[in-house]
């Protein structure tokens, strides 16, 4: 399965076109113009807090099982500070661009208000 990427490529003068896959999506462009930008704005902010939790169940996971010295080795407040740590991590890593989840819920979300404002 080929990766996903949403940016947007200039078409003819203050327009753009979405662009999935390095192709224009057209469907999506269109759902945009339904969609207020009020709705636009929370949708997207709702994709990247749905990023930010899969990336903290990710990091989580992944510091789990770490033992061993410093701020990730086994004392008594290393579970309370690691979790603060990975949310941390998480959040930034959305608000940076993440990993391409938070821009396929964003399409998803816009289409789906799209067909009911249809």
């Amino acid at each position: 399965m080929q990766a996903s990427t949403m940016t947007s490529s200039p078409a003819a003068g203050n327009f753009t076109t979405p662009v999935l896959n390095s192709r224009p999506d057209f469907e999506f462009a269109a759902a945009l113009t339904k969609v207020s930008p009020q709705a636009q704005a929370k949708a997207k902010a709702t994709a990247t807090d749905f990023e930010a939790m899969f990336l903290n169940s990710m990091f989580a996971e992944m510091t789990n099982g770490l033992k061993g010295e410093g701020p990730f080795g086994d004392t008594v407040g290393t579970g309370v500070w690691r979790s603060m740590l990975t949310e941390q991590y998480s959040q930034s890593f959305a608000k940076a661009g993440g990993v391409g989840i938070a821009s396929e819920v964003y399409r998803t979300l816009i289409l789906q208000q799209a067909k009911r404002t249809s």
